[in-house]
């Protein structure tokens, strides 16, 4: 530890003076400055690299703990406490700024608002009755992600969904036609979203209208008018999205399609379904 600290502040003052406060031999110390990297010296570089990394990949918002499940999702082995020491060493600190989250810049066309025909009535009394719409964004590396769902609230089940690069009204009328495919062409349904430009675009309305889908949106600025989504999209974030530093948009993607088609409709218990997953729910109507 001496020895490091003369190292360290050799600029500052004279080398043997130091040595002569601190007790040690200079001899000491010029041998000392004259070995090799100890095995210990070099594990910290290697992994001050990955710290680094890491904490870079974050949009330089991860502390210490994210960092080190970074590193241990790489097999390293580390402890927090050297982390921490590494992080402080390469003077890499968290700063805690939210990231701004993309403008939905496109025209709103007020002849296709809806009224709110759902009135947070989120309980249907069998499936194909109400479906629910949102968008959401993911944050990679190489940019944003963007996610559309529609969800059944008979059985809170994901039954259509997209992803795209960019903020285009095709992404959630994609969403809208894997629902469709999925369950056919409902008799009696309504469509239920935000007021976006995405669903109130012409070619979403078109798509609405040729399907004989009834159009309901919240009312401009009340997230709770599309409460159920809101909570899909938290929880996928919570659960899954957060834990997770994604280096390219496809590696988002096929965590997502995991999360949604592995996980939250087949196995994913719902506490407003007596605990059984969207999926148990279905086949319990159907048996």
């Amino acid at each position: 530890m001496k020895y490091g600290f003369i190292a360290r502040h050799r600029s500052v003052w004279p080398t043997r003076t130091m040595c002569r406060v601190l007790a040690v031999s200079h001899s000491g110390f010029y041998e000392w400055m004259n070995r090799a990297p100890s095995q210990r010296s070099q594990d910290d570089a290697r992994l001050t690299r990955l710290i680094r990394e890491s904490f870079e990949l974050s949009d330089r918002t991860y502390g210490s703990p994210r960092v080190w499940h970074d590193l241990r999702a790489l097999g390293e082995s580390c402890g927090m406490n050297r982390v921490i020491r590494l992080m402080h060493l390469a003077k890499l600190q968290a700063r805690h700024k939210r990231r701004r989250l993309p403008g939905d810049t496109g025209s709103r066309l007020e002849n296709h608002i809806a009224p709110n025909h759902l009135q947070r009535d989120f309980e249907a009394s069998g499936p194909n009755q109400k479906w629910v719409a949102d968008f959401t964004y993911i944050w990679t590396a190489e940019g944003w992600l963007y996610a559309a769902a529609v969800m059944d609230l008979y059985s809170r089940r994901i039954v259509g969904w997209s992803m795209s690069d960019t903020m285009q009204a095709k992404m959630v009328s994609d969403a809208l036609l894997m629902a469709l495919w999925r369950r056919g062409k409902p008799s009696s349904l309504m469509h239920h979203s935000d007021q976006g430009s995405q669903y109130t675009s012409d070619d979403f309305q078109q798509l609405l209208t040729a399907q004989g889908i009834t159009c309901s949106m919240s009312r401009r600025g009340e997230c709770w008018d599309n409460a159920a989504m809101e909570s899909f999209f938290s929880s996928m974030k919570t659960e899954r999205l957060s834990r997770k530093v994604y280096r390219t948009r496809e590696e988002a993607r096929s965590d997502v399609f995991d999360y949604i088609e592995r996980f939250y409709n087949p196995v994913r218990k719902h506490s407003k379904l007596d605990f059984l997953s969207p999926v148990d729910f279905e086949q319990g109507l159907m048996g």
